[in-house]
């Protein structure tokens, strides 16, 4: 089922991301975690892409397995690391295989400093018109509440977002943030600028304090003092952070419910347990938004 069917129906959506192995050897712990995500009947289940397609093959059989196990799979792609004769292969591959819905990414630049990306792509945009060409494809696209790190300001992040938009993007995926005013002033901002498309929000659920500073970094994130705070007084218990993370998380979710988002996105990182325990926290709140 396409994910913007999904939206048409739903006044509220619930998703989880989970990320393929980097070693065969670990596939099926991916597929059993994709089994137990499944249970607690997302909407969708979103599967991500290795930068430079590493994990490419593995992305399409993981979205594959979750569509064979009956939750729509949302398949990501990136372009920037790519050559349009290789994405055009994994677009073949997910419209073989009955995949219906892709989100659309830029893709981070590998780590190799000497790399040199082929030049096919420079926006997501880009990619996006070339997965419609390709196939009848629900297209969703990525978005940062508190700009993108690459971009001079705010109002250029939001212009190239409404770029994407129009190239044909049914839906946005936030990327995370930790204050909810963060993004409640983005909503604001986007349905400004003529951006009518659902947004979902995306939360990451952080359960460990080592890994904060990459997560941010990626995100250009802001972290209030309550959150601060938190981490550090627990960051270094690893019992006390997880239930502390979660508890943080379940706190944004419940006041972004209660303000009408369109949708929450939970980053699993590969981990259950977390998300079942979120998810007992919020389970009668969901019913009443669905």
């Amino acid at each position: 089922m396409k994910i913007s069917e999904i939206l048409q129906t739903r006044k509220f959506s619930l998703s989880f991301e989970i990320f393929p192995p980097k070693q065969d050897s670990a596939f099926s712990g991916v597929v059993d975690c994709a089994d137990e995500l499944a249970r607690l009947k997302p909407d969708f289940i979103s599967v991500t892409y290795g930068a430079g397609g590493g994990t490419s093959s593995n992305t399409v059989k993981i979205a594959s397995h979750v569509k064979e196990a009956g939750t729509t799979p949302l398949a990501h792609l990136t372009c920037f690391s790519s050559t349009k004769t290789e994405v055009s292969a994994i677009i073949g591959e997910m419209k073989a295989r009955g995949i219906e819905n892709i989100l659309a990414l830029r893709g981070d630049r590998p780590k190799d400093p000497d790399f040199v990306p082929p030049g096919d792509y420079r926006y997501a945009s880009d990619l996006v018109v070339d997965i419609l060409r390709q196939g009848d494809f629900c297209v969703g696209g990525a978005c940062y509440p508190e700009g993108h790190p690459d971009s001079g300001n705010k109002e250029h992040d939001l212009e190239n977002l409404k770029k994407k938009v129009d190239s044909g993007v049914s839906f946005l995926t936030t990327q995370m943030f930790f204050d909810n005013n963060m993004l409640y002033s983005f909503l604001y901002r986007a349905q400004a600028k003529g951006i009518a498309v659902p947004i979902l929000a995306g939360i990451m659920p952080v359960t460990n304090g080592a890994q904060l500073r990459r997560m941010v970094d990626l995100s250009n994130a802001y972290l209030p003092p309550k959150f601060l705070s938190l981490v550090d007084r627990f960051g270094d218990n690893p019992e006390a952070m997880k239930q502390a993370g979660i508890a943080y998380a379940t706190e944004q979710i419940i006041d972004l419910i209660t303000n009408g988002v369109r949708g929450i996105h939970i980053y699993a990182m590969n981990k259950p347990d977390v998300v079942q325990k979120i998810m007992s926290n919020i389970s009668s709140i969901v019913e009443v938004a669905r």
